[in-house]
């Protein structure tokens, strides 16, 4: 019989010739083809029947040698954390000392013939313990909420939204939402107040709620490291923290603006929710006239108006700049810039902070200005920390790892339409998000 050393030998041949068979296919620019995939399967197989041998021979050697091994005093239990999403604990002398120390141990347990840091636990369900590409680690419960926390604080708009965090045992929430959309003759989707003189009877009323649904969306990013980055740890999680933070942040804050709600998070660009405030009559294309944000500012909610924002794409920024109020012969101006007239580290429009973002549309299409409360009008839902893998199969033949983050949200308006309102008609809706028609 084979010794276990030989058997790891085989399975690093084995997974060398799937590689080829797919290095192969990318320098050809095709898909394999059915002979190839045949192969593959028929060499997978064997893979997994070596495993399994391999996993049996380490259960032995490990009983055999506890049998051999003398049991050790009853000591005191050491202090212990909890590793994030296991409910394992883990005594403080046995943490990791940084997140970068972690991703280079969870590296190298991807790699053959590498013992695994004692220090890793894997993800519990749908992951294996001996096959590197289909297995993962928990990012250890010290770094975990840190970095998610700066993911959502790299977010412009996420950082301002309504966030509910959701139990490890549930991918989805349900919430109560009213159902409103005109308040000319109700409140609340239906609720009516009488005086006790205008009639003999009243007519029973009641509020209408809708139901608002949150299901996670997975949410993944891939990078590849070469081994000489691997080696140092402290460089691996600044360029790692840095990169991804600010890159899940934007992505997070591209799905709030304008997701399709399709297997991502709604935005509110697409929500249903939105006033749309057409141009002025003849007014040129591509510009912004200081009519258009007046539009747009009596229209937002009065209640809204203390926590909402202007958001604008930055080839905006010269049509605020030549923005003025007509006085007599003379003008005044509208916009504030930052360091200016408004003291303030950004500009402002009626007292309320505008900010330059690339989520914005270009100058001239809709999207290009919003004003906006997410505070109050935009909901979120996360849950846990950051689970992350690593794999060097993906790029074996290049000598690069593949380190990879997934973590889970969705989002949605809070409203599922804009709101007539008691006097104004509905013509003259409001909402908690406005932007301005195209000028075309």
């Amino acid at each position: 019989m084979k010794t276990i050393t030989q058997y790891k030998e085989d399975l690093k041949a084995l997974m060398k010739k799937v590689a080829d068979i797919d290095a192969k296919c990318v320098s050809e620019n095709r898909d394999p083809v059915e002979s190839e995939l045949t192969l593959k399967n028929e060499i997978l197989d064997t893979v997994k029947e070596f495993q399994e041998i391999v996993k049996t021979q380490e259960r032995q050697e490990r009983i055999t040698s506890e049998l051999e091994t003398p049991q050790a005093a009853v000591t005191d239990p050491k202090p212990t954390v909890k590793v994030v999403g296991t409910g394992i604990e883990v005594r403080d002398k046995d943490k990791f000392r940084s997140l970068g120390e972690q991703m280079a141990a969870v590296i190298n347990a991807g790699t053959p013939n590498r013992t695994i840091d004692p220090r890793l636990y894997n993800a519990a369900t749908g992951l294996g313990e001996t096959v590197p590409s289909e297995g993962g680690f928990l990012i250890q419960q010290d770094f975990a909420p840190g970095l998610l926390q700066e993911v959502f604080e790299t977010g412009l708009l996420s950082q301002k939204c309504r966030t509910i965090e959701i139990s490890s045992e549930s991918n989805s929430i349900k919430l109560n939402g009213v159902d409103e959309t005109s308040r000319a003759s109700s409140l609340w989707g239906g609720i009516q107040v009488y005086m006790a003189d205008e009639a003999a009877t009243v007519t029973a009323t009641k509020p209408k709620f809708r139901k608002i649904e949150l299901n996670l969306h997975k949410m993944m990013g891939i990078c590849y490291l070469t081994e000489e980055l691997m080696r140092d740890v402290s460089a691996l999680e600044g360029w790692v923290k840095q990169g991804f933070t600010s890159a899940f942040g934007f992505k997070i804050d591209d799905q709030i603006f304008q997701g399709t709600g399709a297997g991502q998070a709604l935005g509110f660009m697409n929500g249903g929710s939105i006033v749309s405030i057409a141009k002025e009559s003849g007014q040129a294309k591509e510009t912004v006239v200081f009519e258009n944000v007046v539009n747009m500012y009596s229209r937002l909610f009065a209640s809204s108006r203390k926590n909402a924002t202007w958001y604008i794409n930055q080839n905006v920024e010269p049509q605020l700049f030549r923005m003025s109020l007509s006085v007599g012969t003379g003008g005044v101006p509208v916009y504030m810039p930052a360091g200016g007239i408004s003291g303030q580290p950004y500009g402002t429009l009626f007292g309320r902070p505008v900010m330059p973002i690339e989520h914005c549309a270009t100058l001239g299409t809709v999207g290009d200005i919003v004003l906006a409360d997410l505070t109050d009008g935009y909901i979120m839902a996360r849950k846990g920390g950051f689970q992350q893998d690593a794999s060097i199969h993906v790029q074996f033949l290049y000598d690069e790892q593949v380190l990879r983050f997934i973590t889970r949200f969705d989002g949605q308006p809070v409203r599922a339409s804009p709101l007539t309102p008691y006097k104004g008609g509905s013509d003259y809706t409001q909402a908690h998000f406005v932007s301005l028609a195209t000028r075309a």
